[in-house]
């Protein structure tokens, strides 16, 4: 048995979770999520409890197992709490701006750098630190990665955008030229 996949999920208040042949979904205060549901697993509410349990022993439907309980317990969590990212921008002159939905950058190129923040994702910035919140955790940590990579944070002066809690590894540069 799954060590993650046999334990149950309880079901906060404010949090209605619905199962159907097809598709299970999440109704909370910060959103609705919906994920289809997997072959051979089979997901029961009981008692206040979300039960995953699985039909066959096969590898591939064990491995599906603990994934299926992780999504449900994420979506829950996610409508009822929400995930949070942050983002941290160093550099001279690297700055960014929020116009409406959009994030405008001023990331060291001849242009500045505009990214549309998707439906289901708040965005706020406050100086050098970009917040990005939502219910899907998969969505928020897409949209995070997706800001970090217009420019990744180099090694030798640490510029660029990085996670808050990223420790970026330095290096040293050049050593200077041999006198001989």
């Amino acid at each position: 048995m799954s060590r993650i996949g046999k334990l149950p999920i309880n079901i906060p208040s404010g949090v209605n979770l619905t199962v159907d042949k097809d598709f299970i979904s999440v109704q909370g205060l910060k959103g609705n999520l919906q994920q289809f549901q997997m072959p051979e697993i089979t997901v029961s509410i009981e008692d206040g409890r979300v039960v995953v349990e699985r039909n066959s022993e096969e590898k591939s439907v064990k491995s599906k197992h603990g994934l299926m309980r992780s999504l449900i317990s994420n979506m829950i969590e996610g409508v009822s709490k929400g995930f949070t990212k942050k983002l941290e921008i160093n550099g001279v002159g690297y700055r960014v701006q929020q116009t409406g939905s959009d994030l405008k950058f001023n990331l060291g190129f001849s242009h500045d750098v505009t990214y549309k923040v998707p439906e289901g994702i708040q965005v706020s910035v406050e100086q050098n630190i970009i917040s990005v919140s939502g219910a899907s955790k998969q969505q928020v940590g897409q949209v995070a990665a997706e800001i970090r990579a217009l420019k990744k944070p180099e090694p030798y002066k640490g510029k660029g955008i990085k996670y808050v809690d990223e420790r970026i590894i330095r290096k040293s540069g050049k050593s200077g030229k041999e006198t001989t």
